[in-house]
């Protein structure tokens, strides 16, 4: 046992009394639900999205602890949700604060997590904190509150993702290096076939980068990335937005597991044409993700197909090293131009489904409760996505404005964020999303349009430059001319049981059944993939789809009535 210094256990108790005395004098008194640096408390955080621990001690957390007392201590995940979530119900040991993503549905089946509208207290009152406590709660989502609530008509969560989203930015299917596209001239890439072809054409001039071999395409696959990095391209170049392993009917509203829709085999083919010519990197189906961002970071890779948020970083470390042409152009590709269009602009509305809950273990409910509504008020929304005034942003012209240096810092160092805490603290915690303003008409996020084109890099400027445009979303086939999915993004849906034990069988097998698919001689390609599709019918995939429909069709006469 660590021995204690009684001098510091004199400062605590002094400091204490001071306080005590400074709040009656004040004639103030400080209850123990009330958010105040006077009532100081430590929620325990359950992140099933965050892989290391991460200390409550940026400056913006520092600067949320000073706002409202609490200090948030979280726990990375250990393993997945998937294995995660059981092992808590199975312990019936919960963190106060617990973002389970899609396994919320085991701990409402449990009885772990509070239902926000319909608490029961320790008095046995039914109260509905949403009513009672959420006043910013209820202006942070307004009409789309509807969409939190689950099967059982509750709601138990606080949602993640943006609420009111403005489409600023994209980084669309695939990308290319600056570099390729101005060697050959800014070709207009539409389809597979284009960005096979200037991948061809650059490496045929460019065998090597700074000495290394150049690597056409690269793909980062190992583990839970190939939901990302494999399997959702394949709907992308169809014309099919994320709906996580589902694609759903625009007309009839339908669901089928992707992998059985007919027009699913052409990104995989197109895969399998650049592995057999040696343009596909041949450790996609290996590397890890250090390996994959090292080969990045080295300027060899010219394409990538992958979500930006997987890249941000290797590509801050070239503009670091002076390499920003090795950076990433945002174009859209599709199978066929003629026949499809990029989804990247669809516009999903707001979704609902994961969010962050409250457990039943939480010795202060009223007071979490009240913590993760002024995480919704504006004052928090600014704070955890601007930053510090006179530090992160600066006000001019009666509007908030991030500096040109300070932009260099946020493309050039990859610890911008832990460092400095800005955006650090927005996800999985309520979104006003960026097409949201304050009360004085002034964006809520730093995503809006201006701010977006001044913190282009100079190279991407040239790009767009040469293309005839100011933005990348301007390359892009608008939002008015896609289909409105209205049934939001499937991946946030709550699976029965029974549905994700197929789906997780099936997912398993379609893996290593694409990347057989994608190595072995062109000739095999079609054999292979209808013995995949075979396969995926006999596993249950077609039912587990006819399940999923009557779970859309609930969530819209939820959502939207009869």
């Amino acid at each position: 046992m660590k021995n204690r210094n009684p001098f510091f256990g004199f400062v605590k108790i002094f400091f204490a009394a001071f306080f005590l005395f400074a709040l009656v004098s004040c004639g103030k008194t400080i209850g123990e639900d009330e958010l105040s640096i006077y009532n100081p408390a430590t929620f325990t955080f359950y992140n099933g999205d965050l892989a290391n621990y991460l200390p409550f001690t940026d400056p913006v957390a520092k600067e949320i602890t000073a706002r409202t007392g609490i200090t948030l201590e979280l726990s990375p995940s250990r393993f997945t949700t998937t294995q995660d979530i059981p092992m808590m119900i199975a312990s019936g040991r919960y963190q106060d604060f617990i973002y389970a993503k899609s396994e919320i549905s085991d701990l409402i089946e449990a009885n772990a997590i509070v239902a926000l509208d319909d608490w029961i207290s320790p008095s046995g009152e039914h109260v509905n904190l949403i009513e009672k406590y959420g006043q910013n709660f209820k202006a942070l989502y307004g009409d789309q509150l509807v969409k939190l609530r689950h099967e059982d008509g509750h709601i138990y969560t606080f949602g993640t993702y943006e609420i009111k989203q403005a489409i600023n930015e994209t980084n669309g299917i695939m990308q290319i290096q600056h570099a390729v596209l101005k060697e050959l001239g800014y070709p207009r890439l539409r389809t597979l076939e284009d960005f096979s072809g200037a991948l061809r054409a650059y490496i045929k001039k460019h065998p090597t980068v700074d000495g290394k071999k150049t690597i056409g395409l690269s793909l980062l696959t190992k583990d839970w990335f190939w939901y990302v990095g494999l399997s959702n391209p394949g709907n992308y170049v169809i014309g099919y937005p994320d709906d996580g392993q589902w694609i759903v009917d625009r007309e009839t509203h339908n669901v089928e597991y992707k992998f059985l829709n007919p027009e699913m085999d052409q990104y995989y083919r197109w895969l399998n044409g650049l592995y057999s010519e040696g343009l596909l990197d041949p450790e996609s189906f290996t590397q890890t993700e250090d390996m994959w961002k090292a080969k990045i970071v080295s300027g060899v890779v010219l394409g990538l197909s992958s979500p930006g948020w997987e890249f941000k970083d290797p590509c801050k470390n070239l503009v670091a090293d002076g390499m920003s042409e090795r950076t990433y152009a945002y174009l859209p590709i599709v199978a066929d131009a003629e026949k499809y269009k990029d989804p990247s602009l669809t516009d999903y509305g707001y979704s609902g489904g994961w969010g962050i809950s409250i457990s039943k273990s939480c010795k202060n409910v009223v007071l979490a409760f009240k913590f993760i509504d002024w995480m919704c008020s504006e004052e928090a929304q600014i704070l955890t996505n601007w930053g510090i005034e006179g530090v992160n942003y600066v006000i001019k012209d009666g509007h908030r404005f991030v500096t040109e240096e300070e932009n260099q810092k946020k493309s050039s160092d990859v610890d911008y964020s832990k460092k400095t805490g800005v955006g650090l603290w927005t996800y999985p915690f309520p979104e006003c999303g960026s097409g949201a303003k304050d009360k004085n008409g002034d964006w809520m996020t730093t995503n809006s349009m201006e701010q977006i084109v001044n913190a282009y890099l100079p190279v991407e400027k040239e790009t767009l430059e040469a293309y005839g445009v100011r933005t990348w979303t301007e390359l892009f086939p608008q939002g008015e001319e896609l289909y409105r999915p209205i049934h939001g993004q499937m991946w946030q849906y709550h699976l029965p049981k029974d549905v994700s034990d197929t789906i997780d069988a099936a997912d398993r097998y379609v893996l290593n059944s694409l990347i057989s698919c994608i190595v072995n001689p062109p000739e095999e390609f079609d054999s292979r993939w209808q013995t995949m599709v075979e396969t995926l019918k006999e596993m249950g995939v077609e039912e587990a789809g006819q399940k999923m429909t009557e779970i859309v069709n609930k969530k819209l006469k939820l959502w939207y009535g009869d």
